[in-house]
């Protein structure tokens, strides 16, 4: 199962990769937001739940371009018979965008069995993992958006202190996830670009989202 710890250990910087997709809302285990069940490749119990199992995926952040944000707002606009405006606020939904250049089609030359408990791979090294960071790479990607024609959970790693109240203690939250959206696939493309030799292709993606 998923962990703070096991958060720690997958992460290869200072700070968590920017974007992890999962297909739960998670908890929030002492101000850590931490999804529920076992990551896509993790080395699972023998017996394990299947519902457990495939719950969520960290995307890599090699060659990731900007996090775009466009916000919607939803209302209702009519002029009142003296001529001002009058608007009727419904809510406000987020599209997001995000792509990848010469990101590998893999992340690891197999399953990468990643340890339920440290979040470790036993394949990391420069011969076997092929994105910096074990984030998944583009069949990973593609994968995911087959297998979710319907809306999901994505987590983001960026500076959003504000999420956390405006307190000091507000400001402590950089090295996590710290924003939770539910989305949809609002449009998703990949291109093939090189053809590796006997290890991985190069491809390039491009996603959007649309905030449920």
């Amino acid at each position: 199962m998923a962990t703070a710890a096991y958060l720690t250990g997958r992460k290869r910087y200072q700070r968590p990769q920017g974007i992890l997709w999962s297909n739960n809302a998670g908890t929030l285990t002492s101000g850590i937001y931490v999804p529920n069940g076992y990551e896509v490749g993790a080395d699972v119990p023998e017996g394990t739940d299947p519902n457990l199992i495939d719950q969520f995926l960290i995307l890599s952040d090699d060659n990731r371009g900007e996090m775009g944000f466009t916000p919607q707002r939803i209302e209702q606009r009519q002029r009142t018979i003296n001529g001002r405006m009058r608007s009727y606020h419904i809510a406000d939904k987020m599209t997001i965008s995000f792509s990848w250049n010469l990101l590998p089609s893999r992340s690891f030359f197999q399953n990468a069995e990643f340890d339920p408990t440290t979040g470790i791979s036993p394949y990391q090294n420069i011969t076997q993992e092929f994105t910096s960071d074990g984030g998944a790479g583009g069949v990973e990607i593609l994968d995911w958006y087959n297998n979710h024609p319907g809306p999901f959970w994505m987590y983001l790693a960026y500076d959003k202190y504000s999420n956390f109240g405006d307190d000091n203690a507000a400001f402590g939250h950089l090295a996590q996830y710290n924003e939770i959206i539910q989305v949809y696939f609002a449009d998703f493309n990949y291109s093939v670009v090189k053809r590796g030799g006997n290890n991985f292709d190069l491809w390039n993606i491009s996603v959007t989202l649309e905030e449920v």
